[in-house]
């Protein structure tokens, strides 16, 4: 038995699940793993997160230009790396009456959680075996941001972990993905220090549109491979949320956009529309000013998503993701002809031209 199988089942065992089964489950583009425990009647989730030496995260007190220095990791901790936040988080999405998993135990230091099994009904699943309608499902996610929004994001889950801000050096920092990895993916070069510059300025200048005064919790990965439909639970409760440990304080359209487009499946325009609607007519949020918003970070989010599947596929040898850049860019393109976006529209048109973004699918890096 190798060292970390050791002390997985010695936390099992003082977590009361001695001999318990350990069934692995397939894994991510992460570093996190989880397997489904089995013991007699009792059922339960294991995430296993190996600890590993972490990027500097910034106090919450930096300035930009200190955060800016340290990167994108001054805006929260590697993905999934931090234990004790998924923990922190679980709890306060549950103390709102949202269906997140309870924590049944956890052991940070070695990178162990014990979770309630919410089980195997993803909403990706679910709507390509036709179990459940498009349209319930998603105006159901739409109630969960709505409940979540009805208040500002908390500065704090827990004493020693804050909500770190979802803010314009954070979303520049993953813009800077197009120009550092996809860029030079399509055109076999470097970007230069112009393209890098003017990308750059532009989206400062875009993102600077964006009311940030009362930011409130963005889960950031809130899709259909990350919700669960629980049909015997009501209102809200009937999504289950997972994945959620990397959460931020940020912009409101940001967890519907990342519902409505999707990287991994094509989501009708009127299963979105009805979703923005239902968000719309919970919260009463300004519509044209809400909408402005919404084109802004969809087109900050998919060009995020352009880089990272690139360095994925160059970096990580992980080819498969640029299979989903025909739907990323399809998004972005129709995200970029909202007025807000002409500028920047102009910039992609020019330097990455439409047949330049299609030569990159199926490319193997």
């Amino acid at each position: 038995m190798s060292e970390r199988n050791a002390e997985r089942r010695a936390f099992l065992d003082s977590a009361g699940w001695r001999d318990a089964q350990i069934v692995p489950l397939p894994g991510d583009a992460s570093t996190r793993s989880y397997a489904r425990i089995r013991k007699g009647e009792r059922r339960a989730m294991l995430m296993d997160q190996p600890q590993t030496a972490e990027s500097p995260v910034a106090p919450a007190t930096a300035t930009p230009e200190e955060r800016r220095a340290l990167g994108y990791n001054a805006v929260a901790r590697l993905a999934g790396a931090d234990t004790a936040r998924f923990v922190a988080v679980s709890n306060y999405l549950r103390g709102l009456g949202l269906s997140a998993p309870e924590i049944l135990a956890a052991d940070s230091e070695r990178g162990f959680v014990l979770i309630e099994d919410l089980g195997d009904d993803l909403y990706a699943e679910v709507l390509e075996a036709g179990r459940a309608g498009e349209r319930e499902l998603y105006e159901a996610a739409a109630e969960v941001l709505a409940a979540l929004h009805a208040d500002e994001a908390p500065p704090l889950l827990h004493p020693d972990k804050p909500l770190h801000a979802y803010d314009e050096t954070a979303l520049i920092a993953e813009t800077d993905l197009m120009t550092e990895w996809f860029l030079p993916l399509a055109l076999k070069r470097a970007a230069t220090a112009d393209e890098t510059a003017q990308h750059r300025a532009l989206w400062r200048e875009t993102l600077g549109e964006v009311d940030a005064a009362a930011p409130v919790f963005v889960h950031r990965d809130y899709h259909a491979q990350n919700l669960i439909w629980l049909p015997d639970r009501r209102g809200a409760a009937r999504v289950g949320l997972i994945d959620f440990q990397d959460a931020v304080a940020g912009a409101r359209s940001y967890d519907l956009i990342s519902l409505i487009e999707d990287a991994r499946r094509d989501v009708a325009p009127a299963i979105g529309e009805a979703a923005t609607r239902r968000y719309l007519g919970i919260t009463g949020r300004d519509e044209e000013a809400f909408r402005g918003e919404m084109a802004v970070m969809a087109a900050q989010r998919n060009a995020k998503i352009a880089g990272i599947f690139a360095r994925l596929s160059k970096r990580d040898a992980k080819p498969r993701y640029l299979a989903y850049l025909p739907r990323v860019w399809g998004y972005l393109q129709r995200d970029l002809e909202h007025p807000r976006l002409a500028r920047l529209k102009s910039w992609y048109d020019r330097t990455l031209p439409r047949e330049v973004r299609g030569a990159v699918e199926g490319a193997q890096g």
